[in-house]
């Protein structure tokens, strides 16, 4: 049970929660697809097509997290740095689809319940966190980390926690008490988030130090120009 919050299979949630949850994630894309129209321009079409590929690649690599478990990349701290949380859900969406039908990595019934879970919930909450941050605290190269990493592992918490909310609402299988799930996804998952931050920091000021003017996060001059100050990025 410790890795099926990054992708569910099919028959851990019922059919008419994987029904609800996939109206949810329909409806939730189809707003992003709208709202993304207002925020797309020439610069982050090509950024799109390379953030979509990476979270992709980096999504079939697992690292090690605990012994006998391993953790991979979700994205969506990634996608809402560079994309912003519009694009940035459909980046993750995209991933989450392509691998479902052609990989069979992650349920076909369950397709809703993870894009809820790794592109919505995930995405937002990075999104969140890292504007948050970026507001209190100096727009500093180390301010930018932190906020990244830290975006990094409430993302993944949130996801995790999206599963549980699923589970509790529609879980089947083997009887285990909704306490026993939750703590075994969450502490595992606390993790998986500190690999995705350090992994996700490292991609984002990076990206920063070249063209802080394609980190979605960092638009406005001001904050284009503190990286380029001497004690900043």
């Amino acid at each position: 049970m410790s890795e099926l919050a990054l992708h569910i299979p099919n028959g851990i949630i019922g059919i008419p929660t994987s029904l609800v949850f996939g109206l949810i994630a329909a409806i939730a894309v189809g707003v992003c697809v709208v709202a993304s129209r207002r925020v797309l321009d020439e610069r982050f079409v090509p950024l799109a097509g390379l953030a979509t590929a990476f979270v992709f690649a980096a999504q079939m690599l697992n690292f090690p997290v605990a012994a006998g478990v391993s953790g991979h990349l979700v994205g969506g701290a990634l996608a809402a740095a560079l994309l912003g949380p519009w694009l940035g859900v459909l980046c993750v969406t995209v991933v989450v689809a392509v691998q479902a039908l052609l990989f069979a990595d992650g349920g076909v019934t369950a397709l809703g319940l993870n894009v809820v879970n790794m592109a919505v919930i995930a995405t937002f909450a990075a999104y969140g966190v890292i504007v948050l941050a970026l507001k209190l605290l100096p727009r500093t190269r180390a301010t930018l980390t932190f906020a990244v990493f830290a975006a990094s592992v409430v993302s993944v918490l949130a996801a995790a926690a999206g599963f549980v909310l699923q589970f509790a609402l529609g879980g089947e299988g083997p009887a285990q008490s909704l306490g026993e799930v939750t703590a075994a996804i969450m502490s595992v998952h606390v993790l998986i988030g500190v690999g995705e931050g350090v992994i996700t920091a490292a991609a984002v000021v990076a990206v920063a130090l070249a063209r802080p003017d394609l980190v979605y996060a960092l638009k406005g001059a001001r904050i284009a120009q503190t990286l380029h100050a001497k004690e900043t990025v």
